[in-house]
């Protein structure tokens, strides 16, 4: 069986990272650290999904402010897993973390950053 579950890591820190890669080894989850250079792809196209092509569209714009995870594949119990070993590793939070979805797939990394900017911003004014 194909093991597609992953979570693609945006800006960050590379400390953080490699605690992270070290909790999804033993959770067989891949981590990929997606580079600035990417974030006008799609998020079907990250996450390695067949069908979704590499964009001939280079990102120029700023690295995102602050950190962004994406669970990919992932189901909930997976994802509470996850949460829950970063928790408990003293890990600092990421506060921003999306589950790509049938609606977002098709988003760029850019275009999900400032959504979940915008919800966070709502949630914590």
């Amino acid at each position: 069986m194909a093991n597609n579950t992953k979570i693609l890591l945006f800006h960050v820190e590379p400390s953080k990272s490699r605690q992270i890669e070290s909790i999804c080894r033993t959770l067989h989850i891949q981590t990929v650290n997606v580079k600035r250079s990417s974030y006008g792809q799609s998020l079907g196209y990250l996450a390695g999904i067949s069908g979704f092509n590499r964009r001939n569209l280079p990102y120029n714009g700023p690295e995102f402010p602050s950190e962004m995870l994406v669970f990919c594949g992932m189901d909930s119990d997976l994802v509470d897993t996850f949460l829950d070993a970063y928790k408990n590793a003293s890990i600092p939070p990421i506060g921003l973390k999306a589950i790509l979805t049938s609606h977002n797939i098709f988003w760029t990394a850019e275009s999900l950053y400032k959504e979940l900017l915008k919800e966070n911003t709502s949630f914590h004014p």
